[in-house]
Protein backbone atom coordinates (compact mmCIF):
# COMPACT_ATOMS: atom_id res chain seq x y z
CA UNK A 1 0.00 0.00 0.00
CA UNK A 2 2.91 2.35 0.67
CA UNK A 3 4.31 1.76 -2.81
CA UNK A 4 0.84 2.18 -4.28
CA UNK A 5 0.58 5.54 -2.50
CA UNK A 6 3.80 6.76 -4.15
CA UNK A 7 2.68 5.50 -7.55
CA UNK A 8 -0.75 7.12 -7.17
CA UNK A 9 0.82 10.44 -6.15
CA UNK A 10 3.04 10.40 -9.24
CA UNK A 11 0.10 9.56 -11.50
CA UNK A 12 -2.03 12.38 -10.06
CA UNK A 13 0.88 14.80 -10.46
CA UNK A 14 1.19 13.94 -14.16
CA UNK A 15 -2.55 14.46 -14.66
CA UNK A 16 -2.38 17.89 -13.04
CA UNK A 17 0.67 18.87 -15.12
CA UNK A 18 -0.74 17.70 -18.44
CA UNK A 19 -4.49 18.20 -18.20
CA UNK A 20 -5.18 20.83 -15.54
CA UNK A 21 -2.55 23.50 -14.97
CA UNK A 22 -1.88 24.41 -18.63
CA UNK A 23 -5.56 25.20 -19.16
CA UNK A 24 -5.80 27.08 -15.85
CA UNK A 25 -2.80 29.21 -16.84
CA UNK A 26 -4.43 30.09 -20.17
CA UNK A 27 -7.80 30.87 -18.62
CA UNK A 28 -6.83 32.73 -15.46
CA UNK A 29 -5.25 36.19 -15.63
CA UNK A 30 -3.34 37.99 -14.20
CA UNK A 31 -0.70 35.71 -12.72
CA UNK A 32 -1.77 36.33 -9.10
CA UNK A 33 -5.28 35.11 -9.93
CA UNK A 34 -3.86 31.95 -11.47
CA UNK A 35 -1.66 31.36 -8.41
CA UNK A 36 -4.62 31.83 -6.06
CA UNK A 37 -6.86 29.29 -7.77
CA UNK A 38 -4.02 26.88 -8.58
CA UNK A 39 -3.09 26.72 -4.88
CA UNK A 40 -6.71 26.07 -3.98
CA UNK A 41 -6.85 23.31 -6.57
CA UNK A 42 -3.67 21.77 -5.18
CA UNK A 43 -5.18 21.92 -1.68
CA UNK A 44 -8.29 20.08 -2.90
CA UNK A 45 -6.10 17.54 -4.69
CA UNK A 46 -4.08 16.89 -1.53
CA UNK A 47 -7.30 16.36 0.46
CA UNK A 48 -8.45 13.87 -2.19
CA UNK A 49 -5.08 12.10 -2.07
CA UNK A 50 -5.11 11.82 1.72
CA UNK A 51 -8.71 10.65 1.52
CA UNK A 52 -7.61 7.78 -0.72
CA UNK A 53 -4.80 6.91 1.71
CA UNK A 54 -7.36 6.90 4.52
CA UNK A 55 -9.67 4.55 2.60
CA UNK A 56 -6.90 2.03 1.89
CA UNK A 57 -5.84 2.10 5.54
CA UNK A 58 -2.55 4.00 5.48
CA UNK A 59 -3.17 7.49 6.87
CA UNK A 60 -5.49 9.30 9.28
CA UNK A 61 -5.33 13.10 9.63
CA UNK A 62 -6.77 14.37 12.90
CA UNK A 63 -6.94 18.17 13.05
CA UNK A 64 -9.22 19.66 15.69
CA UNK A 65 -8.82 23.17 14.27
CA UNK A 66 -9.49 22.48 10.59
CA UNK A 67 -11.75 25.53 10.27
CA UNK A 68 -9.14 27.83 11.81
CA UNK A 69 -6.39 26.54 9.54
CA UNK A 70 -8.65 26.82 6.49
CA UNK A 71 -9.38 30.51 7.12
CA UNK A 72 -5.92 31.70 8.17
CA UNK A 73 -4.44 34.68 6.35
CA UNK A 74 -0.97 36.22 6.39
CA UNK A 75 0.46 33.80 8.94
CA UNK A 76 3.79 31.98 9.01
CA UNK A 77 3.02 28.34 9.76
CA UNK A 78 5.94 26.50 11.34
CA UNK A 79 5.98 22.84 12.33
CA UNK A 80 8.14 19.92 13.27
CA UNK A 81 8.89 17.64 10.34
CA UNK A 82 8.65 13.90 11.18
CA UNK A 83 7.75 12.57 7.73
CA UNK A 84 7.69 13.04 3.98
CA UNK A 85 3.91 13.55 4.02
CA UNK A 86 3.95 16.63 6.28
CA UNK A 87 3.83 19.20 3.49
CA UNK A 88 0.98 17.29 1.81
CA UNK A 89 -0.99 17.39 5.08
CA UNK A 90 -0.50 21.17 5.42
CA UNK A 91 -1.34 21.88 1.79
CA UNK A 92 -4.57 19.91 2.25
CA UNK A 93 -5.54 21.90 5.35
CA UNK A 94 -4.52 25.40 4.17
CA UNK A 95 -5.98 26.43 0.77
CA UNK A 96 -3.84 29.58 0.47
CA UNK A 97 -0.56 27.95 1.41
CA UNK A 98 2.73 29.17 0.00
CA UNK A 99 6.10 27.62 0.83
CA UNK A 100 9.83 27.85 0.23
CA UNK A 101 10.90 25.02 -2.07
CA UNK A 102 14.31 23.49 -2.65
CA UNK A 103 15.52 24.80 -6.03
CA UNK A 104 16.52 21.28 -7.09
CA UNK A 105 12.84 20.36 -7.32
CA UNK A 106 12.37 23.09 -9.92
CA UNK A 107 14.64 21.19 -12.33
CA UNK A 108 12.42 18.13 -12.71
CA UNK A 109 9.13 17.53 -14.53
CA UNK A 110 7.10 19.61 -12.05
CA UNK A 111 9.60 22.48 -12.14
CA UNK A 112 7.43 24.84 -14.19
CA UNK A 113 4.54 24.67 -11.73
CA UNK A 114 6.85 25.02 -8.72
CA UNK A 115 8.50 28.14 -10.16
CA UNK A 116 5.11 29.75 -10.84
CA UNK A 117 3.44 28.95 -7.53
CA UNK A 118 6.11 28.81 -4.84
CA UNK A 119 9.28 30.53 -3.63
CA UNK A 120 12.67 28.99 -4.47
CA UNK A 121 15.38 28.85 -1.83
CA UNK A 122 18.00 29.67 -4.48
CA UNK A 123 17.05 33.37 -4.31
CA UNK A 124 19.39 35.87 -2.72
CA UNK A 125 18.41 36.17 0.96
CA UNK A 126 17.10 39.73 0.63
CA UNK A 127 15.10 38.73 -2.44
CA UNK A 128 13.79 35.74 -0.50
CA UNK A 129 12.65 37.98 2.35
CA UNK A 130 10.90 40.31 -0.09
CA UNK A 131 9.20 37.42 -1.90
CA UNK A 132 7.95 35.99 1.40
CA UNK A 133 6.72 39.38 2.63
CA UNK A 134 4.93 40.00 -0.68
CA UNK A 135 3.21 36.61 -0.51
CA UNK A 136 2.09 37.29 3.06
CA UNK A 137 0.79 40.73 2.03
CA UNK A 138 -1.45 38.99 -0.52
CA UNK A 139 -3.04 37.04 2.35
CA UNK A 140 -1.19 33.77 1.79
CA UNK A 141 0.11 31.61 4.62
CA UNK A 142 3.77 30.64 4.45
CA UNK A 143 4.65 27.09 5.51
CA UNK A 144 8.15 26.66 6.96
CA UNK A 145 9.82 23.68 8.62
CA UNK A 146 12.48 25.40 10.76
CA UNK A 147 14.63 22.26 10.92
CA UNK A 148 15.16 22.51 7.17
CA UNK A 149 14.85 18.74 6.85
CA UNK A 150 12.91 15.90 8.42
CA UNK A 151 13.28 15.52 12.19
CA UNK A 152 16.04 12.98 12.93
CA UNK A 153 15.11 9.98 15.07
CA UNK A 154 18.26 10.41 17.13
CA UNK A 155 20.53 13.30 17.89
CA UNK A 156 19.99 16.98 18.52
CA UNK A 157 17.21 18.91 16.82
CA UNK A 158 18.58 22.13 15.28
CA UNK A 159 16.36 25.03 14.23
CA UNK A 160 17.27 27.46 11.49
CA UNK A 161 16.42 31.13 12.00
CA UNK A 162 14.64 31.79 8.69
CA UNK A 163 11.10 31.77 10.09
CA UNK A 164 11.96 34.36 12.75
CA UNK A 165 13.78 36.55 10.23
CA UNK A 166 10.78 36.50 7.87
CA UNK A 167 8.38 37.24 10.74
CA UNK A 168 10.37 40.25 11.93
CA UNK A 169 10.91 41.52 8.38
CA UNK A 170 7.24 41.15 7.38
CA UNK A 171 5.61 41.92 10.73
CA UNK A 172 3.48 38.76 10.44
CA UNK A 173 2.94 36.37 13.34
CA UNK A 174 4.19 32.82 13.54
CA UNK A 175 1.70 30.03 14.26
CA UNK A 176 3.54 26.95 15.57
CA UNK A 177 1.76 23.70 14.67
CA UNK A 178 2.82 20.39 16.17
CA UNK A 179 2.56 17.13 14.23
CA UNK A 180 1.99 14.22 16.60
CA UNK A 181 0.35 10.83 16.33
CA UNK A 182 1.83 7.42 15.65
CA UNK A 183 5.39 6.57 14.69
CA UNK A 184 6.19 7.62 11.10
CA UNK A 185 8.75 4.88 10.56
CA UNK A 186 9.20 4.36 6.83
CA UNK A 187 8.46 8.02 6.05
CA UNK A 188 11.13 9.64 8.22
CA UNK A 189 14.66 10.82 7.59
CA UNK A 190 17.04 8.03 6.52
CA UNK A 191 14.32 5.38 6.86
CA UNK A 192 14.57 2.65 4.20
CA UNK A 193 12.18 3.18 1.28
CA UNK A 194 10.88 -0.34 1.81
CA UNK A 195 10.18 0.26 5.52
CA UNK A 196 6.73 0.84 7.00
CA UNK A 197 4.98 0.85 10.37
CA UNK A 198 4.04 -2.83 10.81
CA UNK A 199 1.69 -2.27 13.76
CA UNK A 200 -0.61 0.64 12.97
CA UNK A 201 -1.51 3.19 10.31
CA UNK A 202 0.15 6.59 10.16
CA UNK A 203 -1.90 8.97 12.30
CA UNK A 204 -1.23 12.70 11.99
CA UNK A 205 -2.50 14.67 14.99
CA UNK A 206 -2.31 18.35 14.08
CA UNK A 207 -2.44 20.80 16.98
CA UNK A 208 -1.97 24.57 16.71
CA UNK A 209 -0.07 26.33 19.48
CA UNK A 210 -0.21 29.94 20.67
CA UNK A 211 0.81 32.51 18.06
CA UNK A 212 4.17 34.24 18.40
CA UNK A 213 4.00 37.92 17.46
CA UNK A 214 7.09 39.81 16.27
CA UNK A 215 5.77 42.97 17.93
CA UNK A 216 7.33 42.15 21.32
CA UNK A 217 10.76 41.90 19.70
CA UNK A 218 10.69 45.19 17.80
CA UNK A 219 12.74 47.05 20.43
CA UNK A 220 15.56 44.48 20.33
CA UNK A 221 18.52 44.56 17.94
CA UNK A 222 17.70 42.36 14.97
CA UNK A 223 20.18 39.51 15.69
CA UNK A 224 19.01 39.22 19.31
CA UNK A 225 15.34 39.41 18.29
CA UNK A 226 15.80 36.65 15.72
CA UNK A 227 17.66 34.40 18.17
CA UNK A 228 15.13 34.94 20.97
CA UNK A 229 12.14 34.39 18.71
CA UNK A 230 13.68 31.19 17.33
CA UNK A 231 14.18 29.95 20.89
CA UNK A 232 10.55 30.65 21.74
CA UNK A 233 9.45 28.81 18.60
CA UNK A 234 11.62 25.80 19.49
CA UNK A 235 10.17 25.65 23.03
CA UNK A 236 6.66 25.79 21.58
CA UNK A 237 7.19 22.85 19.21
CA UNK A 238 9.53 20.85 21.44
CA UNK A 239 8.60 21.55 25.07
CA UNK A 240 11.09 20.39 27.67
CA UNK A 241 8.53 17.91 29.00
CA UNK A 242 8.63 16.14 25.60
CA UNK A 243 12.42 16.05 25.50
CA UNK A 244 12.79 14.24 28.84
Amino acid sequence: MKWFAFFFFGLCTLILLILVFPFMRLALHPRERFKKYARRFISSSMRFYLGVLHIIGIVNVEADERKKLKTLKSKIITANHPSILDIIVFLSLIPNADCIVNARLARNIVGGVIRQLYILNSLDFQELLKACAESLEHGNCLIIFPEGTRTPRQGKTIFKKGAARIAIYSGCSILPVHIGGTDKYGLGKKDPWTAFNPVERYIYQISAKEEISPEKYKTMPNPIAVKTMTGELFDSLFPKTDAR
